[in-house]
């Protein structure tokens, strides 16, 4: 009997503590084995041959998905976004490149954790360039010390990891804070140490009268410079702005150009010189 067909169709979901002894209880592969069922996969489909390299691979998984616990985020949920990236590394395996599936699914797997990890960790995103992703998982691991980067500290991170020493800095200072929710809830004690969420200091003026008038100046005042500058353009500019932008229903260059008698790419013309001549009087 071929080893993939003696692994169990399905995975205890008890608990996580019974799925990772169900998952450590899977036989491992031979490389052998490996190289055959990947190449079933390949060239011919075979979702079961997919299943087993996957189901094979799960340990590898839970010990990379463990090393990522101190983010506060549950395991069963990084287990997960793991086994997704073993999915796809088992969709793109090449069985002729020579290396075993481990070796090649340790950056899939790693990515989809690494995805979850910053959508998740907190409300606000603290990593949206590479640099920041880089030092977003790399920085932890670079203290020495409780408290804050010296200055050699700081050009040492940043000379290792290849960013800037203000890259460096501006993530400190991001994952030192932490996310306040704006109505949190309060206790109700007169302890004059509990927290007060925002919503209990900051004021909504949208309602104000105040507000709310100079909102209604501001507006009118906008409108009046718009139409003032549409009046100073000459008679063609201003109908071909107003059907292009101010009417109901838009008309299209072809349209405009059958009226006026010259090509659409005059009317574009037309219409990009009046808006420059606009803009410029608006900032004014």
């Amino acid at each position: 009997m071929s080893k993939e067909l003696a692994i169990p169709i399905n995975l205890s979901t008890g608990s996580i503590d019974a799925y990772i002894s169900a998952a450590y209880q899977m036989p491992m592969l031979t490389a052998e084995e490996e190289h055959d069922l990947a190449v079933r996969l390949r060239d011919h489909g075979d979702l079961n041959a997919a299943r087993a390299m996957v189901l094979s691979h799960l340990r590898f998984v839970i010990r990379i998905a463990r090393g990522y616990s101190g983010y506060g985020l549950a395991l069963p949920d990084l287990v997960q976004e793991g086994s997704v990236g073993l999915m796809k590394a088992v969709r793109r395996f090449n069985p002729d490149m020579g290396v075993r599936l481990v070796s090649f699914a340790v950056h899939w797997i790693k990515a989809e954790i690494h995805e979850f990890v910053l959508r998740n960790w907190r409300i606000v995103k603290v990593a949206t360039t590479k640099s920041q992703r880089k030092l977003f998982f790399n920085l932890r691991s670079s203290k020495k010390r409780l408290g804050w980067f010296s200055q050699e500290e700081v050009e040492g991170v940043a000379a290792d990891l290849g960013v800037k020493p203000e890259t460096v800095l501006e993530m400190e200072k991001r994952l030192s804070k932490i996310d306040v929710a704006f109505d949190g809830i309060t206790t109700g004690s007169d302890d004059d140490k509990t927290p007060v969420a925002p919503a209990a200091y900051l004021s909504d003026m949208r309602m104000e009268p105040a507000s709310q008038l100079e909102q209604t100046d501001h507006e009118q005042n906008e409108k009046h410079q718009l139409y003032s500058a549409l009046n100073d353009l000459d008679k063609r500019s201003k109908e071909i702005l107003t059907a292009r932008w101010l009417s109901e229903k838009k008309a299209t260059l072809h349209e405009l150009a059958d009226r006026f008698g010259v090509s659409a790419e005059r009317i574009r013309q037309i219409e990009k010189r009046a808006m420059e001549k606009m803009k410029t009087e608006l900032s004014d």
